[in-house]
């Protein structure tokens, strides 16, 4: 299964919920970033430039784990900055796990081996370590000689102490399909449980200081026309309709609620990717965001995303019988 059954099925209990109530706008997933601190500066990162002046806060154990009961979401994705520096992290993984929700815990991989003494395996637990290409590559964006083997031996002693890892891969301009391709091929023979591929977002700050390593919409087109094809090679986990979407066979519309982010600062408005404010509460954020003008795409910082967190709750949301036939065959190899 590329998916797990339990988590499938606890999707499909929470789906089926808000359509019976008649829940038109919900969430999917919960962005939770305890911290923006970081032990890396990524050249296609913009939390770091965007969070600069709070780097030194965090939010409370209790903060957390309001939005967790707030938004019910069945998966929560614990990410930053570098979820690892958070100091209460231990207890959060745990106190989330105690509410039956899935977590996917988003790392750069240099600390964890290290933290894993730390946490225990749990069947509702992954790490989710991120690796952007091949040593070189992976070494050269983040700008961290050995970074990649590092992170690779971290993902070894994970999975011998029982844990399960999943692996996060972002798409660039520069990226070589290549070279991508033997990444898959060694994550696949360590065993990870699945890989998640998607294109990087034009963050304007990192363009604005003269970086550009963001494709367009055509170059998105052009590299998942290829990434796709390797569905039967590879446990990739990324949902197989969003990326006929990447690779051009289909349209779809942004979904920018479905995975809402909850930070230091508040309730980031409007979406994961995209801050034009802060709110204090969920139901402020869900109320005062005009969500029919960011799904629309009228949003010229919008123009050329094709990013996951976006698109993929747009294909859970909007499935037909048709949609469901082919996840059920993707997820059983066929």
């Amino acid at each position: 299964m590329r998916f797990p059954i339990v988590l499938a099925i606890a999707m499909t209990k929470y789906l089926l919920k808000q359509r019976l109530n008649g829940v038109r706008k919900y969430p999917l997933v919960l962005m939770l970033e305890p911290t923006h601190r970081c032990n890396l500066q990524c050249a296609g990162c913009g939390r770091i430039r965007e969070y600069k002046d709070s780097l030194d806060r965090e939010m409370t154990l209790e903060e957390c784990l309001e939005a967790v009961d707030v938004t019910k979401t069945p998966v929560v994705t614990i990410t930053g900055g570098e979820p690892l520096l958070y100091t209460r992290i231990e207890k959060l993984v745990s106190e989330v796990l105690r509410r039956d929700r899935f977590i996917f815990f988003c790392t750069n991989g240099l600390l964890l081996e290290e933290a894993l003494d730390r946490f225990s395996p749990h069947p509702h637990f992954y790490w989710n370590i991120h690796f952007d290409g091949t040593a070189r590559v992976h070494d050269e964006i983040i700008g961290r000689r050995g970074g990649f083997d590092k992170a690779l031996r971290a993902l070894r002693e994970a999975r011998k102490r029982g844990f399960q890892v999943t692996t996060n891969t972002t798409v660039y301009k520069e990226t070589d399909v290549k070279d991508l391709e033997e990444l898959f091929e060694i994550l696949t023979s360590e065993g990870v449980k699945g890989i998640l591929v998607a294109p990087g977002f034009s963050y304007e700050d990192v363009i604005r200081r003269g970086e550009d390593p963001f494709l367009d919409r055509i170059e998105v087109n052009e590299r998942f026309k290829i990434i796709r094809n390797w569905k039967n090679r590879f446990p990739i986990m990324s949902n197989p309709i969003y990326l006929d979407f990447c690779a051009g066979e289909l349209s779809l519309n942004c979904t920018p609620w479905g995975n809402p982010t909850r930070n230091p600062l508040g309730w980031k408005s409007p979406c994961y990717l995209i801050t034009d404010c802060h709110y204090p509460t969920f139901h402020e954020l869900m109320e005062k965001t005009d969500w029919d003008y960011y799904a629309s795409g009228k949003d010229p910082r919008c123009r050329q995303c094709m990013v996951h967190c976006g698109f993929e709750p747009t294909v859970v949301r909007t499935m037909n019988w048709k949609g469901i036939l082919k996840m059920i065959q993707w997820n059983v190899g066929l």
